[in-house]
C-alpha cells in the first residue's frame, strides 16, 4: 500500500496529465555590458554610501583612516593586512554572541560580487565575509570590493555566484519607509555602509 505522501503526487500527475508542456520562456536580456568602476561607484554612492575609490597600496592607510581605534567585527579569514594596529579586532572564532556583535562599532569584510548596473553588494559567506549575521547586527559596514569582482549586470553576476549559498544582496544602508515614506535606516541591517573599492 502506497504512502500519503505517493498517493498525492500520483493523484497530482494524473490531473496534470492532459496539460500540455510548458512554453520555453525565452531569456533574450543582456547578460554582459559595458559595466565599470566608475557606474559602480556612482550607482553604490546614490544609495547613501560613501564610497572610496583606490589602488591597492593605498588601501591599508585608507583602512586606518576610516577605522581609527573603534572595536570592528572581522571574519577570521580576513586578510592579516587589513588589520590595522589602531583598531580593536573582535575575529568571529570562536562565533561571537548576538551582544558582543551588537556592541561593536562595526563590521569589515569582503565581498562576493559588485553589480555595476544596480550598485548592489553580494555576499556569499566565502572567503573574508563571515557569516551573515555579522554584516546585520553591527551599526556600520566597512566592504572592501576588489575591480575584479565588479560585475555589470545582475545575470553576469548571477553568473559567478553559487546558488546553494547563502546570498545577501546590499543595495545601501539598511532602509524603510513607512505608508507616508518617511525614510527610516538601520532598522534591519547597518545605519552606514562604506565601500571601498579597489583598483587592480
Amino acid at each position: 500500500m502506497p504512502d500519503a505522501r505517493t498517493e498525492v503526487l500520483a493523484r497530482i500527475r494524473a490531473a496534470l496529465g492532459d496539460r500540455p508542456t510548458p512554453a520555453a520562456v525565452p531569456r533574450a536580456y543582456h547578460r554582459t555590458g559595458p559595466g565599470s568602476l566608475d557606474l559602480f561607484a556612482e550607482r553604490v554612492a546614490d544609495y547613501r554610501a560613501v564610497v572610496h575609490q583606490v589602488s591597492a597600496a593605498e588601501l591599508v592607510p585608507l583602512l586606518t583612516s576610516l577605522l581609527g581605534s573603534r572595536r570592528i567585527v572581522v571574519p577570521a579569514d580576513l586578510p592579516a593586512e587589513w588589520l590595522v594596529p589602531s583598531v580593536t579586532w573582535l575575529p568571529d572564532s570562536p562565533p561571537l554572541s548576538i551582544e558582543e556583535l551588537d556592541g561593536a562599532d562595526g563590521v569589515l569584510t569582503a565581498c562576493a560580487v559588485g553589480i555595476a548596473d544596480t550598485g548592489t553588494i553580494v555576499l556569499d559567506a566565502g572567503v573574508a565575509q563571515g557569516r551573515r549575521v555579522l554584516t546585520l547586527l553591527p551599526d556600520y559596514h566597512l566592504c572592501v570590493v576588489r575591480e575584479s569582482q565588479v560585475a555589470a549586470t545582475v545575470p553576469e553576476a548571477l553568473a559567478r555566484l553559487d546558488s546553494v549559498r547563502p546570498l545577501t544582496f546590499i543595495s545601501g544602508p539598511s532602509a524603510t519607509s513607512d505608508i507616508e515614506l518617511n525614510r527610516v535606516e538601520g532598522v534591519h541591517g547597518p545605519r552606514t555602509l562604506e565601500v571601498v573599492i579597489v583598483r587592480d
